[in-house]
């Protein structure tokens, strides 16, 4: 028997209800009893003395069996003045108290009541907050990350926005008057690279020299590099003439305003007006006789009378002129695409990149065939061959194939073709200013919603401050509600030691 009463009685929490009804300590409807024990403890608990401990209970989620034996504990100290001789209680207070907890132990009501109350918090309250809990802290997490990938994507965009301002040439500051002032100062940067083509007489003449000699070619080469080499960044008038312009009118580039929206509408005169139907009554006069135009009499052979020309006249055709495009200026005015310099015109300019292009192709060509070693054919080859090519060397190619490149590097990079189709189009700039804008417009974006993603996450912290009080609060009240009911079925067991399985919150 001592063996049997050490040994523990281990029930699991989710059963415990079952376990207290299958061996008859609570009954079945045990429910109906609580929901009348409810009301009686609200209707009880409106009227009460001013006591700090009493408040502190009714305070609390919910009141069950053992704080109503905390009250009826309290009620005889504060409720004294109302016992009898007979140590009953007058007062209404105390009776209520005392048949709500005789309607607890009724059928063991409280013991169901409590097994019930930790049964939900262990599988239903506890698990929910902790859920709860878990979730809010994952979205910190989540907003953590999306916190740093929005500062990293603002700065990358901040570095591409200003990576596109380098290629352009500006800081960025004010993109529209910045590029506005690069297209001003265009024609002078193209105007010292007129300067320095004209540098590239000894290219020139080393091609030319090569072609004839090699290919028999006795036209010339590279015409238009020819003549900015000899003549400079001129008009492109002086190119096309031959003659130099005595007045430049350069065309004035405006920014078109904003089309005018207008509706359109239907003038109708004064139709259906009676005045305007008696004007035009009075002005047609309808004749007795209408001439149809036909005549019964045989018709002559004269053509002049029936009036119908044939084309059979010899009267001369007419004389269409052609007239050449530029001719209906004045002699000595340039205007328009004859006003603009060789390299400012779109024609001209990719026609000296072109010749440049092919300049460039033939000294890389040359001083690879320079640097191989010789052989005795090439030597036989360019022995007749004139002074020009033979006093040639590889670094003097070398140093006539950097400048070309440094020529044509300087006209080819990303700002210079930019600045090209803005000259072209002044629209242009709005579309590249609106490109650049676009792209800072974008980070300040990613700054704000990084910004949101801080204020969110301060809202996750502070519902997990909330949390995580109300999960203590329930443990401790889950804990309390264990011991209380360990104890009351270990009683009834002969003190046997009672645990209960599966508790945790």
């Amino acid at each position: 028997m001592d063996n049997i009463q050490n040994l523990p009685i281990d029930i699991q929490t989710s059963k415990l209800l079952d376990w207290l009804v299958d061996r008859r300590h609570c009954n079945l409807k045990w429910q109906n009893a609580v929901k009348n024990i409810r009301e009686k403890i609200n209707a009880a608990i409106q009227d009460m003395p001013e006591n700090e401990e009493i408040k502190q209970l009714l305070s609390g989620s919910y009141i069950h069996y053992f704080h109503c034996l905390r009250i009826v504990e309290i009620l005889k100290g504060t409720e004294s003045s109302s016992k009898n001789i007979f140590g009953r209680y007058s007062s209404q207070r105390m009776k209520d108290w005392q048949d709500i907890v005789s309607l607890y132990e009724t059928d063991n009501v409280y013991l169901a009541e409590l097994a019930s109350l930790l049964i939900r918090n262990v599988t239903y309250e506890g698990p929910a907050l902790r859920r709860q809990l878990a979730k809010v802290q994952q979205l910190q997490q989540e907003l953590s990350r999306r916190e740093v990938e929005c500062q990293s994507s603002a700065a990358s965009m901040r570095e591409r926005y200003y990576a596109a301002c380098k290629q352009y040439g500006i800081t960025g500051d004010n993109v529209t008057r910045e590029i506005q002032a690069l297209v001003k100062d265009l024609p002078v940067v193209l105007e010292g690279v007129g300067k320095d083509a004209m540098k590239l007489e000894k290219q020139i003449q080393l091609y030319s020299a090569f072609t004839e000699f090699v290919c028999g070619w006795s036209e010339g080469v590279l015409p238009l590099l020819t003549f900015v080499q000899k003549r400079g960044n001129t008009t492109f008038y002086e190119w096309r003439t031959g003659k130099t312009p005595t007045v430049v009118e350069k065309p004035v580039v405006e920014e078109a305003p904003a089309d005018a929206i207008t509706e359109d509408t239907i003038d109708w005169g004064d139709f259906g007006k009676s005045s305007g139907s008696q004007d035009t009554a009075s002005a047609i006069k309808v004749e007795d006789e209408i001439d149809w135009g036909i005549s019964l009499e045989p018709a002559t052979e004269d053509a002049s009378i029936t009036g119908i020309d044939w084309g059979d006249s010899e009267a001369p055709p007419d004389k269409i002129e052609i007239v050449d495009a530029g001719t209906d200026c004045p002699e000595g005015v340039a205007k328009g695409e004859d006003a603009l310099t060789m390299l400012e015109n779109p024609q001209s300019r990719s026609q000296f990149i072109d010749e440049l292009t092919e300049l460039e192709a033939f000294l890389t060509q040359r001083l690879s065939e320079m640097g191989q070693e010789e052989d005795v054919v090439a030597m036989s080859q360019f022995q007749l061959a004139p002074p020009i090519i033979l006093s040639q060397s590889c670094k003097k190619i070398q140093e006539m194939l950097s400048e070309v490149q440094g020529l044509l590097g300087r006209l080819t990079t990303h700002q210079m073709q930019q600045l090209f189709m803005i000259q072209a189009s002044p629209r242009y700039v709005e579309r590249v200013s609106d490109a650049l804008r676009q792209k800072m417009k974008q980070a300040d974006i990613l700054v704000l919603k990084g910004t949101r993603m801080v204020e969110k996450r301060q809202e996750a912290l502070e519902e997990q401050a909330r949390l995580e009080p109300r999960i203590d609060l329930l443990a401790g009240c889950t804990r309390e509600l264990q011991k209380l009911i360990e104890v009351d079925i270990s009683k009834r067991y002969n003190k046997r030691p009672v645990n209960l399985m599966g508790v945790n919150v």
